[in-house]
């Protein structure tokens, strides 16, 4: 038991209610027990928020390190973990052991590889590692070439009632590439791949999943072809979702000019045609969540020649912070914003969090949407700070990360 921790002064950011209402807000136990206006318990020790915003912790879906300092500057308070690990989650033990990873603080959520290895051959043992904690399926860094594995990895899924998480580039189009195709590419020189591989993907995986009816999550779509696949099969009631992160919304493959590694992502940054349908896409409703897509890269994997860097960035403790630009743009209300960055994926895989409701486990995080602030990556929290936003003046900042009722330091 932990004792009672008051909130008080805060502007509460409800996702599902839609709105931001002034009040406090008193945690008992590790749960919320009360929102709005109310009598402060004598025993409870307080916190003044001064005006500032209090949601639900950020649910990350889809990282590829375990990194607490990130995660706690960032106003994570869950993150569900890629199987690229070393070795891959590729069984139950595995899965067991990165699951303890995180405790106390930032609880972690494995996703199990569809595939032994991650080899994309032969099917992994998903009902073992399910039994071990694993909240989902996933293909890790790359797609499963053979469609007939795929759809045994689809059909698996289903009846264990598991989403996949895919994903979306034909290996076959891209194999070499480190950008997207296009005016950039082609005057850097640079090893190029079209676009239209993201899309080719998600066709095949699309009508595998309307098939068997599996859920079906693309943990990061990035161009228009593929925005338009994914709004028609929603339509039709494919239980399909898809994500992106911040650094698709908000850059385009202008970013790579001067060979700057740290803009090496994967999916390759795109032109600003498909960025635009990118915001579009997450106004309407087609993009599900926004996940951080954490990768952070060490100067060994970085300080490279561009076609010989690793992609990734590190994304989790500025996810917020560059998520609310969408807010002050008018893409997105900031409910609808905790919704994507909280609710939605904690929904999407079954796990607790995204909510303010009295009994909810208290996940939280406490934020100044307008505290100005510069990005720095030779000072960021994350253990690499390769983030292609370096140097960039920002708005909104994480001030106190709560997980389970107890601040995270």
């Amino acid at each position: 038991m932990t004792g009672a921790l008051a909130i008080v002064d805060a502007r509460l950011v409800d996702p599902a209610a839609g709105t931001i209402t002034r009040g406090n807000l008193l945690i008992r136990d590790r749960r919320i027990a009360a929102t709005g206006q109310f009598d402060l318990p004598p025993d409870a020790e307080t916190i003044d928020a001064g005006g500032a915003h209090v949601a639900p912790g950020l649910v990350d879906l889809g990282i590829f390190a375990i990194d607490m300092p990130a995660f706690t500057a960032g106003g994570i308070t869950r993150a569900v973990l890629m199987p690229d690990q070393s070795p891959p989650l590729d069984h139950a033990a595995l899965v067991q052991r990165a699951a303890a990873a995180g405790k106390p603080d930032v609880w972690v959520h494995p996703l199990a590889a569809a595939t032994k290895g991650l080899d994309g051959r032969e099917l992994a043992e998903i009902g073992l590692m399910k039994a071990g904690g694993a909240c989902a399926v996933a293909t890790g860094r790359g797609w499963i070439a053979d469609s007939g594995v795929m759809l045994r990895v689809l059909s698996y899924a289903r009846s264990l009632g598991l989403t996949v998480v895919s994903h979306a580039e034909d290996g076959g189009v891209t194999t070499g590439a480190v950008a997207t195709e296009g005016e950039y590419a082609t005057r850097m020189g640079l090893p190029a791949a079209p676009a239209i591989a993201e899309a080719m993907a998600v066709a095949r995986d699309l009508m595998l999943a309307e098939q068997t009816g599996a859920r079906l999550h693309f943990r990061q779509l990035s161009t228009a072809r593929a925005f338009d696949l994914v709004r028609d099969a929603k339509r039709r009631g494919v239980p399909v979702t898809c994500g992106i992160s911040p650094a698709h919304l908000l850059l385009s493959d202008i970013a790579v000019g001067g060979f700057r590694t740290f803009a090496r992502l994967s999916p390759p940054l795109r032109s600003e045609d498909d960025r635009q349908a990118a915001l579009a896409a997450l106004a309407d409703g087609t993009i599900d969540l926004i996940c951080s897509s954490h990768d952070p890269q060490g100067p060994e994997a970085k300080r490279l020649p561009f076609a010989d860097a690793e992609p990734g960035m590190a994304g989790a403790e500025t996810l917020l912070t560059l998520s609310l630009s969408l807010v002050r743009d008018g893409v997105v209300t900031l409910p609808r914003l905790i919704d994507l960055l909280s609710a939605a994926p904690a929904t999407l895989l079954g796990l607790p969090g995204g909510s303010l409701a009295v009994g909810a486990e208290a996940d939280l995080v406490l934020f100044d949407p307008d505290m100005p602030w510069r990005i720095d990556s030779d000072h960021m929290a994350s253990r690499a700070g390769n983030t292609p936003f370096d140097g960039l003046p920002v708005q909104g900042k994480v001030i106190q990360t709560i997980k389970g009722g107890v601040l995270l330091r």
